[in-house]
């Protein structure tokens, strides 16, 4: 006897009421006697067996899907927002700014708690947060922001900004980004104001950080807090990368810099246990540091754009034949040694 769900007659009847009447699977069922569970199994059926096609047009919005996909899976990442590439850098934030807001209004919930680090295409998340956002969030910096340059850059003024954006509350850092020495830095991190800040970075759920690279065009260069020559001596130590303002090398490693670490913040180690934690960057330039923060473990969803999102597709195949060698090499030591 053939079973209900292998009806064809019955399936384009029910395909012609779901999709072009627009009534709902639970009507379906009433109006044809039918289970809501069996109303969906032969929905499914249609689709496979090609009954059904539905087709997604590009036309409203990019096509980056295969992009994206392809790096999730080659870098284990959770998720991968690919945005157009612009001329005009200020478009570029925006894009990356807009794909960022869109995203965390998706994520988060109520009582979430979100550190941010600082930057300019971070900066202007606030502006795309849909109105009417209202939730009880809480924004906290992931480093300290005061100074006299650049202060739209710094993470207080961008907690403030979300916070006001999403209907919650923002708690600030009030302390420099960084400082002249190591023993200054563990002064103040025995204050009882920034220790609580600190603390609070051990029960995020989710994290918002910029990812720079040693060059003119740096956040950490925008707000004062390093110059040219500073840049010059991290490029001589390998540093691909920072955030906020933590250096680390292709591998994501950061041992080589901690004797200077003289940064007042959340240690970035402690973003390996974030369950979403979203690096922000565009710009081919970009791809090996972005690499490095991959790799460390500080970011596991990236928002970037075309260009550099195939760049580092690029970086990753031009380095499996490398690691496949080694791995031939060290599995024919062993077999000689055996």
């Amino acid at each position: 006897m053939k079973k209900v769900v292998d009806d064809e007659r019955l399936m384009v009847k029910i395909c012609e009421m779901y999709y072009n009447q627009d009534i709902s699977q639970k009507l379906i069922a009433t109006e044809l006697g039918l289970s809501r569970p069996t109303v969906s199994r032969i929905l499914q059926n249609a689709r496979e067996r090609g009954i059904v096609k539905i087709i997604i047009d590009p036309i409203f919005g990019n096509n980056y899907v295969d992009l994206e996909k392809k790096l999730e899976n080659r870098y284990g990442l959770k998720e991968v927002f690919i945005v157009d590439m612009k001329q005009d850098n200020r478009d570029q934030k925006d894009e990356l700014a807009k794909a960022t807001a869109n995203y965390l209004e998706r994520l988060i919930k109520d009582d979430t708690i979100i550190g941010v680090s600082m930057g300019s295409s971070i900066g202007q998340i606030y502006r795309f947060v849909s109105k009417g956002t209202s939730k009880r969030v809480t924004f906290i910096p992931l480093i300290g922001g005061i100074g006299h340059l650049g202060m739209e850059l710094h993470s207080n003024t961008i907690v403030e900004a979300l916070a006001k954006s999403f209907g919650g509350v923002s708690y600030l850092l009030h302390a420099p980004a960084r400082v002249s020495g190591v023993k200054i830095k563990e002064e103040l991190m025995k204050e009882p104001d920034i220790r609580r800040i600190i603390k609070m970075g051990d029960g995020l759920d989710v994290a918002v950080v910029g990812i720079g690279v040693p060059n003119r065009g740096s956040a950490i260069m925008a707000t004062g807090y390093y110059d040219e020559k500073d840049m010059e001596i991290m490029r001589q130590k390998n540093v691909v990368g920072d955030v906020c303002m933590q250096f680390f090398d292709i591998n994501g490693s950061t041992e080589a810099f901690e004797a200077d670490n003289c940064v007042i913040g959340v240690d970035i180690k402690k973003l390996r246990r974030i369950p979403h934690s979203i690096g922000v960057a565009s710009g081919p330039e970009k791809a090996q540091a972005i690499q490095g923060a991959i790799k460390g473990g500080f970011i596991n969803v990236l928002v970037t754009d075309v260009e550099c999102g195939k760049r580092l597709l690029e970086l990753d195949e031009a380095a499996e034949p490398a690691t496949r060698n080694r791995t031939m090499e060290a599995e024919t030591e062993e077999i000689d040694r055996k």
